[in-house]
């Protein structure tokens, strides 16, 4: 891949002058040729169009049939918003580096794709708990679902995910700005993280630690916690039903979104915990983080329009209506 020596430029601060790279090197997948990377253009390409193309349609579906306008099509369509920001915001950038072997990224363009990244995840997070706690409602209390999980209730929830990503990793960039980069430029993946973005410092970055552990814990942690939780309570009521046709048609409306809970926490946890462990950026953490980031925005739009039965016969008859 071609690479440019990086400049340095000096900002000066109360503190003293900080040391800011004018770029950041993008390694891509580290032990690959350029020729390898090359080839991995195109699958990394049909990913996006796969995203792009099934998101979009869920998005679409959800918006024209009016009879999917209930809390669970809701959050779907936020999910699948995310996802198409999500993979515009990462796969784009992944497929030029790889066609193109240019491996650089200004400095703040990186550091707002760091915090485009981070927030959309925490955003993805809040709206798969919102799902959980949809499916909790509809079959611990079918009842008072409609009364609880309003249209206006949905909405605040949408907006709340929103502001919760937005406030929550809105100074990482700013703690990222305080740091000086005075040893290599490089960095480990195809897009910027802050825990890799931070290593590269030179400068004490014990704020920069424990507010990322703060942000991950109080975030992600306490997301996952209360999914479990509903699912727990899920599992309690279906075992209760009286037959088992009903349980597993019950526990059946909750398969597709257990699915996108495990894509996106599964590779998530590895990965924090591989980072938190210290020592050098390995392929390992490369892979996750690729498998973290790409994997939701492919997955997510095949499950749901697989198993979601009303997605499914739209779409089934989109393409009836095209074949003739």
């Amino acid at each position: 891949m071609q690479t440019l020596q990086p400049l340095v430029t000096l900002t000066t601060t109360s503190n003293g002058s900080l040391a800011h790279p004018a770029h950041f090197l993008l390694v891509g997948i580290p032990g690959l040729g350029p020729n390898v990377h090359f080839w991995l253009a195109f699958p990394l390409c049909f990913m996006y169009a796969v995203a792009t193309l099934g998101n979009l349609a869920i998005i679409l579906i959800i918006r024209v049939e009016r009879r999917l306008h209930e809390p669970m099509y809701l959050f779907l369509a936020m999910l699948s918003t995310i996802d198409l920001v999500l993979s515009s915001v990462t796969m784009p950038k992944m497929a030029s580096l790889f066609l193109t072997g240019i491996q650089e990224i200004k400095f703040n363009i990186c550091l707002t794709q760091m915090f485009l990244i981070h927030a959309l995840s925490a955003m993805e997070s809040a709206v798969l708990l919102a799902m959980a706690f949809d499916r909790f409602v509809a079959i611990c209390y079918p009842l008072h679902h409609a009364s609880v999980l309003t249209g206006h209730m949905v909405a605040k929830i949408g907006l709340a995910s929103l502001t919760r990503g937005f406030v929550f990793f809105f100074p990482l960039p700013f703690l990222l700005k305080r740091l000086s980069y005075c040893r290599t430029h490089t960095v480990t993946h195809s897009f910027c993280l802050h825990q890799d973005i931070m290593k590269l410092s030179c400068t004490d970055t014990k704020v920069n630690v424990v507010y990322g552990l703060f942000i991950i814990l109080s975030v992600m942690g306490v997301d996952s916690l209360f999914i479990g939780f509903s699912y727990i309570l899920i599992l309690r009521a279906v075992l209760e039903l009286s037959t088992r046709g009903a349980a597993l048609k019950a526990f059946n409306t909750c398969i597709s979104h257990l699915c996108a809970v495990l894509v996106f926490y599964v590779p998530l946890i590895g990965l924090s915990v591989v980072h938190r462990l210290g020592g050098p950026t390995s392929l390992v953490h490369v892979v996750m983080a690729n498998i973290y980031l790409l994997l939701p925005p492919v997955v997510n739009p095949i499950v749901y329009g697989v198993k979601t039965k009303e997605i499914r016969s739209r779409i089934t008859h989109i393409f009836s209506q095209d074949g003739r």
